[in-house]
């Protein structure tokens, strides 16, 4: 279940976390990543590492060379295009001639859009051939609310948590969302099959989801969508109001996962006001998710399986289904097939 997925776009940071002319370390999929944003505004990602003495790049500064963004390696000032390519190094002599543009760092592609940027993690470093960025349905501007927390799980027990429809009564028995006092009520849904993964169609939420009632009152739908590697999403509607929740989960290395809650909302000013109350709420969700998770790591100290029962479990289960079409589609050079078909899933909660 530890098999991290390549040939994809992984969320790498949300667009506010890079600064114009500023750049930082980031680990995805293992790999050291410098994250950055040149002068002139546009995001870059290189692999964090020089190639002379394999110090972080994200270490130095970045400086103009030849007019266009380098980035200055802090130990002997050798400085790399947004490219990749080595354009200058200063300790050469006049008349040493050497070959500088031979020297590259991995270039990852990058696309910044809905106030994020995405990184393209390839299985091969030197292939040109780049997959279009990530279609989300989140809207084109910067996020009203982000939240984040490192998980200390492998990408699928992240997943798998995360979609998990059953847990909400208990690990999120908050009084203004789902107190016990609300019962357990059967939910009964359609999924469909969607771009990379799969859907819940618009539908009304459940009778005992205490805070879209308050928040948007009686006339209120939901639909829920995932989708590879580890995209997430919500859209609550009620007349013109609109709320949209997406949670990114990228894998920082074999046993740990970034996970970040973008959230927008347009025509529903009232929500503004209510931020200092979102936050902490926000946060103690993930936290309640995380706590789950270090608890589960106790028990995985000890046995490597897990029982998974239907119709609670399906969606992990169509989470690995998904994962083996796409390394199968990969490694035969075809075009991915999504293996899930539509059907109607049952459970209390």
């Amino acid at each position: 279940m530890t098999d991290m997925l390549r040939d994809l776009w992984y969320f790498a940071a949300n667009s506010a976390e890079l600064k114009r002319g500023g750049h930082f370390r980031r680990e995805i999929l293992g790999e050291p990543v410098m994250l950055a944003r040149g002068a002139d505004g546009i995001a870059f990602a290189l692999r964090d590492v020089c190639p002379h003495r394999a110090v972080p790049l994200s270490a130095g500064k970045q400086q103009l060379t030849g007019g266009a963004v380098t980035i200055e390696c802090p130990y002997h000032g050798w400085r790399y295009g947004v490219d990749g390519v080595c354009k200058l190094i200063p300790s050469l002599a006049e008349g040493q001639s050497y070959e500088v543009e031979r020297i590259r760092v991995r270039r990852y592609p990058t696309h910044e859009a809905h106030g994020m940027v995405f990184v393209y993690m390839a299985a091969d470093a030197r292939s040109e051939d780049v997959a279009p960025p990530p279609e989300l349905d989140a809207p084109d501007a910067q996020p009203n609310m982000v939240v984040g927390r490192i998980f200390n799980a492998d990408i699928d027990n992240s997943v798998v948590g995360l979609m998990d429809p059953a847990h909400v009564p208990y690990v999120h028995n908050q009084w203004w969302w789902r107190p016990p006092s609300a019962g357990r009520k059967l939910k009964e849904k359609a999924f469909v099959p969607r771009e990379l993964g799969w859907g819940i169609a618009k539908h009304a939420p459940a009778s005992n989801s205490l805070a879209y009632r308050w928040l948007f009152g009686g006339d209120v739908t939901t639909e829920i969508v995932f989708k590879l590697p580890g995209y997430r999403w919500e859209v609550v509607e009620a007349g013109k109001k609109r709320l949209y929740t997406l949670t990114c989960l990228t894998p920082v290395n074999e046993t740990s996962t970034r996970i970040t809650q973008m959230v927008y909302w347009t025509n529903a000013g009232f929500l503004d006001l209510m931020k200092p109350i979102l936050y902490p709420a926000a946060r103690k969700f993930l936290d309640q998710d995380g706590r789950m998770v270090d608890l589960q790591n106790e028990g995985l100290a000890h046995t490597k399986s897990m029982l998974w029962i239907d119709d609670i479990d399906v969606q992990a289960k169509w989470y690995l289904k998904l994962k083996k079409e796409w390394a199968a589609s990969r490694a035969e050079k075809r075009d991915f097939v999504n293996p899930i078909e539509p059907t109607t899933l049952r459970w209390m909660s």
